[in-house]
């Protein structure tokens, strides 16, 4: 693409500035003399060897070709060209984010359950719409955690609202109809809350009770004998206790963010940048594009630049305590269903290792710890007779 300017010169007799011109060497195309002015299209870059020819001729330009034309044009209309671009960027941000989110289900809890759910993994009220493949994650993470509360779950996108539909899991036959069975520990903890609607108790709060252990009998005794067996119903939460073991850098590299801010139009055409007038060495870059095509081969944005500098954080230990303590709280929250939760934490131990501090965190949280035992085949008498 050629980069011209058609100049007009006015004056008396232009033949002898148009003879000046051959005798500097500048390139000269479409030569039209008239009495008192000539008309000539030079290369832009001979432009200030012109200007700089000592003449009483008045000198002007009149036209642009090429890339001057295309600068000639933005600059002329930068600041509708700006205006019309921020107006893009507004609708566009707005059209990007969520204002309405709802999830469809006559259960309180179901909707309450997923609503939390939603908002861990990123889909909030306000915030920026996740992508296609970012929804699939979530609905997978969704069912995986919930697996025993949802069967199905489905994210529908309409505008700004994002539609929730949900299918609550269908407890099984086999489970309404209730076999004989033991209510036993899921994991090893120390008994905080015990409720049964059937079957007898046989721990108390503050037991300490190892995985497998029975906290619900579904054995019926008269005395000392079993004499019946049954469905044990109720539930269990427990104290839990984890050892989180987490390793942090002493220090890292911030970029800082500076107040300094400063917005440039950006134009490249095929492998030429024709403007790029960034005044900072540093900066961190939103791109806006007005105009990208891989044919012409053209890419023209305003860029909104902020200035950054470089700078070491050295961390403090109270500060690595409290980052160490706040990952150990969002490891195990990942694990926990929507009624647990994580009681206290504390740092056990540390450890400097090279360039990094190993920190040891005791985390206690108050889980559901029911689990269930099959008595159903089990033979009364033979129990009895062991007994004996």
């Amino acid at each position: 693409m050629n980069n011209q300017i058609k100049l007009k010169v006015t004056g008396k007799n232009p033949n002898n500035y148009l003879k000046e011109l051959i005798r500097e060497k500048i390139n000269l195309y479409n030569i039209s003399i008239n009495n008192n002015y000539l008309e000539i299209i030079i290369n832009k870059k001979d432009y200030e060897k012109v200007i700089k020819i000592k003449t009483s001729y008045k000198i002007e330009i009149v036209d642009y070709y090429g890339y001057s034309k295309i600068r000639h044009f933005l600059k002329q209309y930068s600041s509708i060209l700006l205006i019309l671009v921020l107006c893009i960027i507004y609708i566009n941000e707005l059209s990007n984010r969520v204002f309405f989110i709802e999830v469809k289900h006559t259960n309180p809890n179901i909707i309450k359950i997923v609503k939390k759910d939603l908002k861990q993994y990123g889909i909030e009220k306000y915030k920026r719409k996740v992508s296609f493949q970012q929804k699939q994650k979530i609905k997978e993470k969704i069912l995986e955690k919930e697996k025993d509360y949802l069967e199905w779950i489905e994210i529908e996108e309409i505008g700004t609202k994002y539609i929730i539909k949900v299918e609550q899991r269908k407890k099984n036959i086999n489970e309404k109809k209730c076999l004989p069975r033991n209510i036993i520990a899921r994991k090893n903890a120390m008994i905080v809350d015990i409720k049964a609607s059937s079957g007898e108790i046989v721990k108390k709060k503050l037991d300490y009770v190892e995985k497998g252990e029975v906290l619900i009998s579904g054995f019926i005794h008269n005395k000392e004998d079993i004499v019946d067996k049954k469905c044990s119903i109720g539930e269990v939460y427990g104290e839990v206790w984890y050892n989180v073991k987490i390793s942090l850098p002493k220090e890292k590299i911030i970029i800082k963010k500076e107040k300094e801010k400063s917005i440039n139009l950006y134009l490249k055409i095929e492998k030429s940048i024709i403007i790029n007038n960034v005044k900072f060495k540093t900066y961190q870059k939103k791109e806006y594009n007005i105009l990208r095509d891989n044919i012409i081969p053209i890419n023209l944005s305003i860029n909104i630049n902020r200035k950054t500098t470089q700078v070491t954080k050295k961390y403090t230990e109270i500060e690595l305590e409290k980052k160490a303590l706040k990952y150990a709280e969002k490891e195990i929250s990942k694990k926990l269903k929507v009624e647990e939760k994580v009681l206290s934490k504390k740092v056990l131990k540390k450890e400097e290792k090279n360039s990094k501090i190993i920190i040891d965190v005791f985390v206690k949280t108050k889980e559901n710890i029911t689990d269930y035992q099959d008595i159903s085949k089990i033979d009364i008498n033979e129990l009895n007779n062991k007994k004996e």
